[in-house]
């Protein structure tokens, strides 16, 4: 069943947009909103933006999302508390990141007020566990048997690495080193700062990723904006809208690349050794802009937030304007359909999938709640060949909206388990789902 918004909300949103109740026409078809050269059509603006937001019915029992043909998905885990991101250790353990956003520490707004009911109907307005959960498959059947909480009293983590037999952990607001042994299924020891990362009383785009370099001697973590178009000012997007470059031994860290809204999801292309993120882009310019994407990220690039859009495309909200900067911005590689919120992001390095799967990206989408019709809300593949996208974007997993419109689950963070089997968190189903060719799906 839809939510409705309250008729007091949305004349509220007249003077500060962000909710609405009103039905654009569409400009372009989800599949145009995908691919190196997307459908971009020209911006719609209104003083009613688009909100659809579903409301949750989680699956209910024995339900799955659905597989691609000649694929099988089993769920890994459940119960859990809003899982945000998973990652695999070397012994084949898997770690979840349960957790969601921070307190607000910023003051009352209208507009923060109906962004937290949408969140809230969406099924995101829980409290963070702050916790990391170790899941073990010790049988090898594909489902984990045993369970125990690996980390505890964190800070909103998301991103994790390991490094040697260094834990390194992206709360929302600093790195933090934890000491790991093989085996290891709980750490009690306390957590070393390694750095401070963007954060504040507002830190919108909460959310800190993480990855290492091949050597370990580098961490890169991705820090979102703090608004849609800087309209809160740019003093307060400083080292924000970025991917830093933090160096592991003395916590030092630079600004490797900017101007990408909100990335997340950062791996290592295994052709070409590059960094690759998915990014969500700026919203309230209509149903088909802007796409969000997922690029290679070059030391040093810029990729246009918030002045400008897929490269030069200006974005005439944005005051002052800085065509110095347009100049230089770098189009991304690949566009992932307007408003899906892509958030996890894994190249397939395993060899349990199809040798024409091989080098590909699979990406979780988390879903829209201002787009009519909503778009997102599955796991995609995107082929890869020579190191670059090759093709069209492929369904792996759908169903998380039920054929009344209502949220079973939300798929975020995905990677690859020990065999080379996909594992998605799934943050609104309290699941993670193991995904695998279907003759394959017990096969460990």
């Amino acid at each position: 069943m839809r939510k409705q918004i309250p008729l007091a909300i949305c004349v509220g949103a007249l003077a500060l947009p962000l909710a609405a109740c009103n039905d654009p026409k569409e400009t372009a078809t989800v599949a145009q909103t995908y691919g190196p050269s997307p459908t971009l059509p020209p911006p719609e603006h209104s003083w009613i933006p688009t909100v659809e937001i579903a409301s949750v019915n989680r699956w209910p029992d024995g339900a799955k999302p659905t597989a691609a043909n000649g694929m099988t998905v089993t769920a890994f885990a459940t119960g859990l508390d809003h899982p945000r991101t998973v990652y695999t250790l070397p012994n084949g353990d898997v770690l979840v990141a349960e957790s969601n956003a921070p307190p607000k520490q910023s003051g009352f707004s209208i507009k923060g007020f109906i962004y937290g009911l949408a969140q809230s109907w969406a099924g995101a307005g829980v409290p963070s566990a702050n916790r990391i959960t170790l899941l073990r498959d010790a049988d090898g059947d594909g489902v984990a048997e045993t369970r125990s909480v690996f980390l505890s009293n964190l800070n909103s983590p998301f991103g994790m690495a390991l490094v040697g037999e260094d834990f390194y952990v992206a709360n929302a607001d600093a790195i933090v080193k934890f000491s790991y042994r093989e085996g290891d299924t709980k750490i009690s020891a306390p957590g070393v700062k390694l750095a401070d990362l963007p954060a504040g009383p507002l830190n919108h785009h909460w959310t800190k990723d993480l990855t290492a370099s091949a050597d370990g001697s580098k961490l890169y973590a991705t820090v979102g904006s703090n608004s849609n178009i800087g309209e809160n000012g740019m003093e307060a997007e400083k080292d924000r809208a970025a991917v830093l470059e933090v160096d592991r031994a003395s916590g030092q860290w630079r600004v490797f690349a900017s101007g990408l809204r909100n990335p997340n999801g950062p791996a290592w292309n295994p052709t070409t050794g590059e960094l690759w993120v998915v990014v969500n882009e700026r919203d309230e310019l209509g149903n088909d802009l802007v796409p969000d994407y997922m690029t290679s990220v070059k030391d040093g690039a810029f990729y246009g937030w918030p002045y400008s859009y897929f490269g030069d495309r200006v974005d005439t909200r944005v005051e002052p304007r800085r065509p110095d900067l347009v100049q230089k911005a770098m189009a991304p590689d690949y566009a992932l359909g307007a408003h899906t919120a892509s958030l996890g992001l894994a190249f397939n390095t395993g060899n349990l999938f199809p040798p024409d799967m091989e080098g590909g990206a699979f990406i979780g989408q988390h879903g829209s709640w201002n787009r009519k019709p909503r778009s997102g809300y599955k796991v995609i593949f995107v082929p890869f060949k020579d190191g670059k996208p090759s093709g069209p974007p492929q369904d792996v997993l759908t169903g998380f909206l039920n054929d009344n419109g209502e949220e079973q689950g939300r798929p975020v963070g995905v990677r690859l388990d020990k065999q080379g089997a996909l594992l998605v968190a799934d943050d609104v189903g309290n699941t993670v789902w193991r995904v695998t060719p279907a003759a394959k799906s017990a096969a460990r």
